[in-house]
């Protein structure tokens, strides 16, 4: 009888540690299961916001992009340039080259949010103010030459395209070089009270204007720097100092050395470079040189 209880609590004893371990790889279990349903909520969520922030992204630049074409009317609208108009596009375009290599955050989406913004509201009281000077500049071009007035019409016209058909440099996130935006070149007119008038003449031009922007960089370090413009008249000779430099086997002839002091952050730069004689009539070239790599370049014609 003794051996006969001592075997049934022997398989009572056994029986229960059975049942131990069942309820305890049954909880195992429930934690794995609710920890990769928890992980796999987790990584949805993460896509999910991902994608927002994506959308978000391109209706900010969408944005932007609106409020560019509606500079680039207004400015077309005008015979002559509207210089806080041209200053405000560029800041725009500053802004837009920004955003394409920015990281896709809640605050930075909310910071270029916010910059929007208030360039909406700058460019409702610019265009209010544009549309007054259209009306003051109607009344007072009957008193114009009807020369000057087919000139400046033509020059305008001529600029708007140069705007839209520069090539943009693509901003290499990768890479800690500079590189430029918007290069635009034209002949202008330079009036004894410093006044610039943009001409197609080459006759009539007593410099070439250039003017470029440096895009923002992050990795590249703040401080002085220095890009090599390079000016071609029609018989591919170099206009302004024509000097040389040297950087390992290749040799560059240069019309200036546009120097700048870089903060991280867009640049807008300007250059002048003036003929020995008189400008040639024909199709000009105008290149930007970060030492030897060629990063911008455009063309104009001066008849």
């Amino acid at each position: 009888m003794e051996s006969s209880s001592s075997t049934n609590s022997n398989i009572s004893n056994n029986s229960n540690k059975n049942t131990g371990l069942k309820i305890a790889l049954g909880i195992l279990l429930a934690l794995f299961i609710g920890t990769g349903f928890y992980t796999s909520k987790l990584y949805n969520e993460k896509k999910e916001n991902e994608a927002t922030l994506t959308k978000e992204k391109q209706l900010v630049m969408n944005d932007l992009n609106n409020m560019a074409k509606q500079y680039d009317i207004a400015i077309g609208e005008n015979k002559v340039a509207n210089e806080d108009l041209v200053d405000a596009r560029n800041r725009i375009q500053g802004l837009m080259d920004s955003l394409k290599i920015s990281q896709n955050s809640v605050n930075s989406l909310w910071s270029y949010k916010k910059k929007f913004l208030s360039l909406q509201e700058e460019m409702n009281v610019l265009l209010t103010e544009n549309d007054k000077l259209k009306i003051q500049n109607s009344m007072l071009a009957t008193s114009l030459d009807s020369t000057n007035v087919k000139l400046a019409e033509r020059t305008m016209f001529t600029d708007s395209l140069l705007v839209q058909n520069t090539e943009l440099a693509s901003v290499v996130e990768n890479a800690a070089v500079l590189q430029t935006v918007g290069l635009k070149a034209f002949g202008v007119i330079e009036r004894n009270s410093g006044k610039l008038i943009p001409t197609e003449r080459a006759r009539r031009s007593d410099k070439i204007r250039i003017c470029y922007t440096v895009a923002k960089n992050t990795l590249v370090g703040p401080g002085d720097k220095e890009l090599y413009v390079q000016v071609m008249d029609p018989n591919d000779n170099v206009l302004g100092a024509n000097e040389q430099i040297q950087f390992g086997q290749t040799v560059l002839n240069y019309s200036i050395v546009s120097k700048f002091n870089y903060e991280n952050r867009n640049l807008n730069i300007c250059e002048f470079v003036s003929p020995r004689g008189e400008f040639a009539e024909g199709r000009y070239t105008v290149n930007i040189y970060n030492k030897k790599e060629l990063v911008s370049t455009t063309e104009f014609t001066l008849e």
